[in-house]
């Protein structure tokens, strides 16, 4: 992922409802994977896949 976004923006980018991706981002923040930041321009909670983790799941 290029840059963080909120919840909402990752539910429309990939057809899921917010409640669906807030869910699962918190697992993956949970096992160390999501990083989690508020923003005041989104006001909701954002989730940035560490670097490592998506060259991982590439391969």
């Amino acid at each position: 992922m290029a840059r963080p976004a909120s919840t909402a923006q990752l539910a429309a980018g990939h057809f899921l409802s917010p409640a669906t991706v807030s869910y699962h981002l918190g697992v993956l923040h949970q096992a160390g994977l999501v990083a989690r930041a508020r923003s005041a321009v989104h006001r909701a909670p954002c989730g940035a896949v560490r670097a490592s983790v998506v060259s991982r799941v590439d391969r």
